[in-house]
């Protein structure tokens, strides 16, 4: 299915976390590759680097019962058809980073990997084709940073073989997350949709090492982790540096830009503290209009980079356009 190209990307800021004033990205697409079904790749001149988003893929679905878990499915599917989603269904994007800084190639999440690719019949999982499609080797990537612990983020860590996608990279977890989901007694602080990740994040952690990281810190040259829990408890963000430019890549603060940001106070069934993750995405949307700072969305329609506007009560996502 194709999907148009509107509404693109949502932020936050975190002057305190980065330290002094944030300024904006220049994002002027350098060689930049629309979406096609053979090539899911955009780029961006990003500083004295590149930033390249890779779209795994895209899935449409009927709206499940409870999707907001604080308003009616009537409310729901209509704040959906308002963003002309298909009616009564939900069209939702998947897009990981890949950052070249510093003579490093760094990847920000991995998609839904390999096994999805096939249950999906090609729908999602087209991570790592679209890396080499990119010009990007696996075996050049040397660090994966890992947002959170949900499968469409870390279920392309392995290949359908079980051997690590990435196999010279090290990989780096927010080690809140770790802690709660590699001990099976914090399962009764999940919420339901959250449960079945302990089993899911023992299979594909097992066997390998990482690397667990703190919030509030530069984690690798140019990269700062910034806490955002609430969609799961160590779910993280990440402020990109170089040089005078800055940007934010915000997980999964809110998914669908004209959906969450206009309805920041909506409660999604798949967060695992829903009144923390309201809390905050309405503290760093409130940050990011302020500082002005570039989001990149791992769910927005793809390519997925803007700015974030007040509106109302909530916000609004301007989508980055050439020499912003």
């Amino acid at each position: 299915m194709q999907i148009s190209r509107r509404a693109a990307l949502v932020g936050v800021a975190a002057a305190a976390t980065v330290g002094g004033t944030v300024n904006p990205l220049s994002l002027k697409p350098a060689n930049a590759q629309a979406a096609t079904p053979s090539s899911g790749v955009f780029r961006y001149k990003f500083g004295d680097g590149e930033i390249i988003q890779i779209l795994d893929g895209v899935r449409t679905f009927p709206i499940p019962d409870g999707f907001v878990t604080n308003a009616s499915k009537e409310q729901t599917a209509a704040a959906l058809e308002a963003v002309y989603m298909p009616k009564g269904q939900i069209t939702n994007s998947f897009s990981p980073v890949v950052v070249k800084l510093g003579g490093k190639t760094i990847a920000i999440d991995t998609g839904n990997g390999l096994a999805a690719f096939e249950a999906s019949k090609g729908a999602v999982g087209n991570c790592q084709a679209n890396m080499i499609a990119a010009g990007i080797d696996p075996k050049s990537v040397d660090t994966v940073i890992i947002s959170h612990f949900h499968g469409d983020h870390i279920g392309g860590i392995k290949g359908t073989d079980g051997k690590l996608a990435y196999p010279n990279a090290e990989i780096m977890v927010p080690s809140t997350e770790w802690s709660f989901f590699t001990n099976e007694g914090n399962m009764d602080k999940a919420s339901p949709t959250n449960k079945g990740n302990f089993a899911n994040v023992k299979k594909t952690f097992d066997g390998l090492k990482v690397t667990q990281f703190e919030a509030g810190k530069e984690i690798v040259s140019g990269i700062t982790s910034v806490a955002s829990p609430g969609h799961t408890p160590g779910h993280t963000s990440f402020v990109l540096s170089s040089g005078a430019k800055r940007v934010m890549v915000q997980g999964d603060i809110a998914l669908f830009p004209g959906v969450f940001m206009r309805n920041p106070d909506f409660k999604i069934m798949f967060d695992n503290d829903a009144d923390v993750a309201v809390a905050t995405r309405r503290k760093l949307y409130d940050m990011a209009s302020v500082e002005k700072l570039p989001i990149i969305g791992y769910h927005f329609p793809f390519p997925s980079a803007g700015y974030v506007e007040k509106d109302g009560t909530g916000f609004r996502l301007v989508q980055a356009q050439a020499g912003i």
